[in-house]
């Protein structure tokens, strides 16, 4: 592997935060089952919002940052809610921001669309009994599991309290009815109620339209929302020049203009890392069988190249690289990722996209260019068999086949659901069964050497 065939490809020196993170919340929409877009409309409306009630200046940041990353949690609970309603957990999330909890007509009628609907009777009487028995409880765990973990990611970004506070409470209820904590009225913090009604708002309006959104929003005043806030958001009903920018084909071209002036997280590079770090962890939590993965990946992937002797910025994108590189994964549901047994043919061919997916996802942001196309290329093999665009060896960098021997190493030493545990010495027969046609012989060789020298151990054997 010639390092003359590597180009020293260094992230721009500028870097504009609210546009990597407006970008990447695209990800988050997939997990949520949200048409493209939410989190970046949720953060028009949410502003736009906060100005009309006069929410002061110091809190404007914060509740910025909060409405783009409001879902940075969701992945935490997608095995849960999949097992739970035997169904794709895209749907069952789409659907629960429409019900209202508070008619038990609604909430029926919310399980049986919802429960085991390819299933056969007898599974989704069996499903319906369970969450009948435990069925507020469940609800409160799996908010609750959300909320904390997206505050949480939120706090490791370096975002303040009030960001985190406002993540942790959005789904509480003005009447004191959602969840976790049951907070009610000012008990709830402005910034989370703010976040509320703009979330549920934009799935009503993408699926209604906007009057029959405002006329929900209108009836649920006083129950799941903040009188002030409802009334702020009717007094909106007729600027058209907000809306017209609101239901556009890429509202992200407009995000600027509802950021604050003054910024929480610095444009360096360091932030940079975080957010890749933190999306790593929304990627990893979304099945329990890949709870380290990406963070195990990027630690061979630095270990090879560096025995390769790649140049600081090319491990630097490696790194990122390999941290995000199944983020195309959040567009796959659980019913797929955690099945155990062999995948149908149609499976299989939505397991496939999932790289199409992460490029989608990556190149959306300018800084992210030098490496999206590499987070991309996990799964491509020196033969032309691998996907999702069937490159051949004249096509992989050195830092592909780096990555792609890391990833294929960190699944196969892994515990997976769909085949027993595999160990030590079969992980290396297989590997070395690909060297040569498949996986690039020089990158297996470096990682070789890396776990011949290192103390690495996959991260769900080690746990």
């Amino acid at each position: 592997m010639d390092s003359n065939e590597r180009s020293d490809k260094r992230a721009p020196t500028t870097i504009d935060v609210s546009e990597v993170i407006a970008a990447m919340s695209y990800a988050l929409d997939l997990v949520e089952g949200q048409p493209e877009g939410h989190c970046v409309r949720a953060s028009m409306l949410g502003m736009k919002l906060a100005w009309e009630i006069g929410v002061p200046d110091k809190l404007l940041a914060p509740l910025f940052y909060a409405l783009l990353l409001k879902d940075l949690g969701c992945s935490s609970n997608a095995a849960k809610i999949c097992y739970l309603f035997g169904a794709d957990e895209r749907s069952v999330k789409q659907d629960f921001k429409t019900t209202d909890w508070t008619q038990r007509s609604a909430t029926a009628q919310y399980v049986l669309r919802n429960v085991a609907p390819q299933g056969p009777l007898h599974e989704k009487i069996e499903r319906i009994v369970r969450l009948a028995i435990s069925g507020q409880q469940q609800a409160r765990e799996l908010v609750q599991t959300r909320c904390d973990r997206g505050a949480r990611i939120a706090g490791e970004l370096g975002l303040p309290e009030e960001t985190c506070a406002a993540i942790r409470s959005l789904d509480e209820h003005w009447d004191g009815q959602g969840h976790p904590e049951g907070l009610a009225e000012s008990d709830i913090p402005i910034l989370a109620r703010i976040v509320s009604i703009a979330q549920t708002t934009d799935v009503f309006i993408m699926r209604d339209g906007l009057g029959p959104a405002l006329d929900v929003i209108e009836g649920r005043s006083g129950t799941w929302f903040d009188p002030r806030l409802v009334r702020a958001l009717l007094s909106m009903r007729n600027e058209r020049h907000f809306w017209d920018q609101y239901m556009s084909r890429d509202p992200r071209r407009f995000v600027h203009e509802f950021e604050p002036e003054t910024p929480l997280l610095n444009a360096d590079e360091a932030t940079l890392d975080r957010v890749c770090s933190a999306f790593s962890q929304v990627i990893d939590a979304k099945s329990p069988w890949t709870a380290c993965h990406s963070v195990g990946v990027a630690e061979v992937s630095v270990g090879m190249g560096k025995i390769l002797g790649f140049s600081p910025a090319e491990l630097q994108n490696l790194q990122r690289a390999a941290l995000l590189h199944d983020i195309g994964k959040l567009g796959v549901s659980n019913q797929i990722l955690d099945k155990v047994g062999r995948l149908t043919a149609a499976e299989y061919a939505d397991v496939k996209k999932h790289p199409a997916y992460t490029y989608e996802i990556l190149s959306r942001v300018h800084c992210f260019e030098p490496f999206a196309k590499l987070a991309a290329s996990h799964h491509e093999k020196l033969d032309g068999s691998g996907y999702h665009l069937g490159l051949t060896a004249k096509d992989l960098s050195p830092a592909d086949r780096v990555l792609a021997v890391a990833d294929f190493y960190e699944a196969l030493a892994a515990k997976r659901p769909y085949r027993q545990d595999l160990g030590d010495q079969e992980v290396h027969r297989i590997l070395a069964a690909e060297a040569g046609d498949k996986i690039c012989p020089e990158a297996h060789q470096a990682l070789i050497e890396f776990l011949r020298d290192s103390d690495f151990q996959p991260y769900e054997l080690a746990a």
